[in-house]
């Protein structure tokens, strides 16, 4: 049926989900918006990850509040300002506990989800989306699906049989690619803090950005380096094209590379379809911290918004406004951690604003989220270099992190530090 067909089908009072970036269905969105201009939905919800297309309760929250709310468990720039306004709400997860929320908690009345064309048996993958899609197609008491012919066939992926399908619509659009990020002076020089770490046979995960791509193409002279991550991205991809990654030395799925979701250029999609040596599986197996451990030499690189001087990292929020989520930074902290020989890098440009904020503060802002704990940071790095802060106290740690700091922000760091009695 048609798109419009299959939004017909959304009961009133609906609690609708949908899943990450590229699983969002674009033509199904587009016909629940024009539902609801046309007041023919009525007091639904839709709960969303990383929204890439628009919806009206993110983008006129006030004017469809009757027909559909909005929730966000990790905010994009489409719903942002809606959550920060108090119109649309969020909820907060770390990324590997969704799906165990998924069974326990969520009341799943519509799931909605972008597929690849289906198979000779009956079996549509889920793309380049494994994330928590699995159990919400196991919980949906509706399951309504998009089937868009440019969406990836990843060859060991979650998969949906046309049995369980409810309705579905035909597409036919390229899909959204992620802009390269720009890469400046100060990210290189980040990055070759980082990449002067790294062993040959390490595993990486990299999260989204200048930085981690920076350390992406730095590690282009390394060999047999393995790829277990959140997000596939396409520095890995470049890695692996190189020769620099082979998945070779990985006690865990030796000679494949494991993500739960990717997001990137046409290239990585064409790479993804019908590749035997990759693997895009659920999230509560690629981010559990004790799956990830099983591979020696984890290296996790991830950002964060700002840290105070006992190690406490904020990636999620400026003071108590939504900027993100907390996704799996901490997952890759526990299980870089847990790995032999792991490290983990929370990684940022010392400064915001044109040098006018230090990312570096003496206590986190009013309200801000604590997105990796004080007991569980390892390394924070910036342009000025690393602050080892695993086994330190919080004297040593406030000395390391008031070196690595913007210069001009040091000696009033320094002075809020004796302040607070942390130094002397």
């Amino acid at each position: 049926m048609s798109a419009t067909e299959v939004a017909c089908r959304i009961p009133d009072h609906s609690d609708i989900y949908s899943d990450i970036f590229l699983a969002q269905p674009k033509t199904i969105y587009e016909a629940i918006n024009h539902r609801c201009e046309e007041d023919s939905l009525r007091g639904c919800r839709i709960t969303t990850f990383l929204e890439l297309y628009p919806l009206v309760c993110y983008e006129e929250p006030l004017r469809f509040a009757g027909n559909l709310t909005g929730r966000s468990i990790f905010c994009s720039g489409l719903s942002r300002r809606a959550v920060d306004s108090g119109v649309a709400d969020y909820m907060p997860s770390t990324y590997c506990d969704l799906p165990a929320q998924v069974r326990e908690y969520f009341n799943v009345d519509v799931f909605l989800i972008s597929v690849s064309p289906m198979d000779r048996h009956g079996f549509m993958s889920l793309g380049v989306t494994g994330a928590a899609s699995a159990e919400y197609l196991k919980k949906a008491k509706r399951i309504f699906v998009e089937v868009n012919r440019q969406m990836p066939y990843c060859a060991e992926a979650p998969k949906v049989h046309i049995s369980q399908i409810d309705a579905l619509c035909e597409a036919d659009y390229m899909l959204p690619e992620l802009d390269p990020p720009k890469i400046d002076d100060v990210s290189r020089k980040i990055a070759g803090f980082i990449t002067e770490r790294i062993p040959n046979g390490a595993c990486l995960q990299l999260g989204i950005g200048s930085i981690p791509d920076a350390v992406g193409m730095e590690l282009k002279t390394k060999h047999h380096l393995g790829i277990h991550t959140e997000m596939l991205t396409d520095s890995m991809i470049a890695l692996l094209e190189s020769g620099a990654a082979d998945n070779s030395r990985k006690k865990l799925h030796a000679g494949k590379t494991i993500a739960t979701f990717a997001y990137g250029s046409e290239q990585m999609y064409k790479y993804i379809d019908h590749n035997p040596s990759l693997a895009i599986l659920p999230v509560d197996y690629v981010n559990n911290p004790y799956v990830i451990a099983q591979n020696d030499d984890v290296i996790s690189v991830n950002a964060a918004l700002e840290v105070d001087l006992t190690g406490q990292v904020c990636a999620e929020s400026l003071g108590h406004k939504m900027f993100s989520g907390s996704g799996g930074q901490l997952d890759y902290v526990r299980g870089a951690l847990m790995s032999r020989g792991g490290m983990s890098f929370i990684a940022f440009p010392s400064t915001a604003k044109n040098n006018t904020i230090s990312k570096i503060r003496p206590v986190l802002s009013a309200g801000a989220g604590v997105t990796t704990n004080r007991n569980e940071v390892d390394m924070i790095v910036t342009e000025y270099g690393v602050a080892k802060l695993r086994g330190r106290s919080f004297g040593e740690r406030a000395k390391e992190l008031i070196r690595i700091a913007h210069p001009d922000f040091r000696e009033q760091l320094q002075f809020e530090a004796v302040k607070m009695g942390i130094m002397l």
